[in-house]
């Protein structure tokens, strides 16, 4: 009996399976459990049910088409053939494609990376920017083909005749639309300044407007600094792009209305607000002329004399106003004058000295003590008409 190697059985049993009709493009259904994404961009999860386990492992060329997250506890059914794990021994399911089991695939997409975006703050109202009040140039980010840009041309032409549109056709689903649709706001940024664009589409189902909720339009909208108008769909569809933009339509048709203002409504405001000013005008002259027309009939104007009359009489009043009230001040003071002397003169030495007395001075200053002197000293003698120099003889 042969004897076998390890390896030689595992690759023995590994292409009995892969060459197993039975085994190849099998569906399982099953719950997601030890879900891992490397940076490789593989992904490797096990499906289970009650009884039993198999590992499954998604190579990233299938991996990065998945418009969902797997998340642990979801219930799934994969597509792939089953095979073995050489190095472990261990079978395990080569996974070609995942989708959900009950809920739609779609929509769970849709919220998760509705949920992540929005962390980031694409969707945040500080971010949006404001439509232009005239613009001259509209561009338009759509199919070549179909309704939707003859709507916006005939809604926008109807409008504004002059307005300028330029299309930058793009793929509006399928795989290839998403990158398509990012490039075309890019080149209107970068190589082809518009004052506002309209990036849309017709309605469709959730698959057909999926290119509008791919992660590179979104982020496009978001890093746009043209402003823009997301018309997707109809008025009950919603999509990501409608989140990012600045303004959200509800149809094609919608967007050219918001984007576009109308010449004939414009016009008639502007002949409303200059007929308002005319009037303004002629009541603000009105209300002047009649005013002057009073001045011209006040006293004032017609009598001009009798107003200076008026003023040199008040002023002769004044005058005399204030000629009395100097004299009353001036004969206060006066009587001010007056009593501060007669106190100043009842203080004063020389008073005393009229009544008999004098002042002995000595070297200058009163003498005020017999001690300070000696005989042969001089002494000044200060009377109420006159010095007398005197010479002390005896103490």
């Amino acid at each position: 009996m042969a004897i076998h190697s390890v390896s030689e059985l595992t690759r023995q049993i590994k292409n009995l399976l892969e060459r197993t009709e039975l085994l190849r493009n099998l569906l399982i259904r099953g719950e997601v459990s030890n879900f891992k994404r490397y940076e490789s961009g593989h992904v490797y999860f096990t499906l289970k049910d009650q009884t039993a386990a198999l590992k499954c492992v998604m190579f990233r060329s299938r991996a990065q088409h998945l418009k969902f997250l797997p998340q642990n506890g979801m219930q799934v059914v994969a597509g792939g053939n089953i095979t073995v794990y050489e190095r472990d021994g261990n079978y395990q399911l080569i996974c070609e494609n995942l989708s959900l089991d009950g809920a739609g695939e779609l929509a769970v997409a849709f919220e998760q990376m509705k949920a992540r975006l929005a962390a980031e703050g694409l969707f945040d109202a500080a971010h949006k920017q404001p439509l232009p009040l005239f613009p001259k140039t509209v561009g338009v980010v759509t199919s070549p083909s179909g309704a939707v840009l003859l709507d916006i041309y005939n809604v926008s032409k109807r409008r504004m005749p002059g307005i300028r549109l330029v299309l930058y056709g793009v793929q509006v689903q399928g795989e290839a639309a998403a990158e398509q649709i990012a490039a075309g706001i890019e080149f209107f940024n970068r190589a082809y300044p518009a004052d506002v664009l309209i990036v849309g589409r017709g309605g469709g189902s959730m698959e057909d407007l999926w290119a509008f909720n791919e992660e590179p339009v979104v982020r496009a909208i978001f890093n746009s600094r043209i402003p823009v108008i997301s018309a997707v769909g109809h008025e009950t569809d919603f999509t990501l792009a409608d989140f990012a933009a600045d303004v959200r339509a509800p149809t094609p048709s919608a967007a050219a209305e918001i984007a576009v203002p109308n010449a004939a409504e414009l016009s008639a405001r502007v002949e409303g607000l200059r007929l308002r000013l005319t009037a303004a005008l002629k009541a603000d002259l009105s209300a002047k002329q009649a005013r002057l027309n009073r001045l011209r009939q006040s006293t004032m104007f017609m009598y001009p004399r009798r107003m200076l009359e008026n003023r040199a009489q008040r002023l002769d009043m004044l005058k005399d106003a204030l000629v009395r009230s100097a004299a009353v001040i001036l004969r206060d003071k006066r009587h001010q004058f007056v009593l501060a002397m007669e106190k100043l003169d009842a203080l004063s030495p020389t008073r005393v000295l009229r009544r008999g007395y004098g002042i002995v001075e000595y070297d200058g200053e009163p003498l005020k003590s017999a001690r300070r002197v000696k005989e042969g000293d001089e002494l000044n003698i200060i009377l109420a008409d006159g010095k007398i120099r005197a010479v002390v003889r005896e103490k």
